[in-house]
């Protein structure tokens, strides 16, 4: 089923996004995130999630969390913006590198790579996940940027299989929440717990 966008949604969804950043961040680059904005709706116009909302939603949200809630860059807002369109459209690491710089393209790609290599189930065990993980990060914005993406989806879980909603909380409760403390982020720790 094909996702229908709502022009107006899209305009407020920015203007919301593009608020959060004047809002938290120090200083940004307008243009930067408006940009992976379009791109990220333009690569997911076909998609909807299991909530039935447009896929690009979903980024938004991680875009939203890294604004308000961990405060980070811009980069790593267009970042999350654009962290599933390599893997899940047409568009290529090279594609991203081209259009928003070296540094967007490498946590775009990190998050990517961290994302395959769970999805893979190879690693079995929790620690060795987290060792795996630290081991081929270069960049802890990689790190943030998967976090927020596992809390929002978190806070979309009803919408999936029990199936699926138990591997996904088993698998943060293993290796997301003791990250989270690692890092220092208590609240992000106990909303995944």
């Amino acid at each position: 089923m094909e996702a229908v966008l709502d022009p107006k949604r899209l305009e407020r969804d920015l203007e919301t996004l593009l608020t959060a950043c004047e809002q938290h961040l120090s200083r940004f680059d307008r243009s930067l995130i408006t940009r992976a904005f379009h791109l990220c709706v333009d690569a997911h116009h076909r998609t909807i999630r299991a909530s039935g909302e447009p896929y690009y939603t979903h980024p938004f949200a991680v875009g939203i969390i890294l604004a308000r809630e961990l405060p980070l860059d811009d980069v790593s807002i267009a970042a999350a913006l654009l962290h599933d369109v390599v893997e899940d459209t047409d568009y290529t690491i090279e594609d991203i590198r081209a259009e928003f710089g070296a540094t967007v393209a490498e946590i775009v790609d990190g998050v990517t790579k961290i994302s395959g290599v769970f999805n893979s189930h190879v690693i079995t065990q929790a620690a060795s996940y987290r060792k795996l993980l630290l081991s081929m990060v270069n960049d802890v914005r990689v790190i943030l940027v998967k976090f927020a993406d596992r809390l929002h989806n978190l806070r979309t879980l009803e919408f999936l299989p029990p199936h699926k909603q138990q591997r996904m909380a088993r698998e943060t409760l293993d290796i997301y929440a003791p990250f989270a403390h690692r890092f220092g982020l208590g609240n992000v720790k106990w909303e995944m717990e």
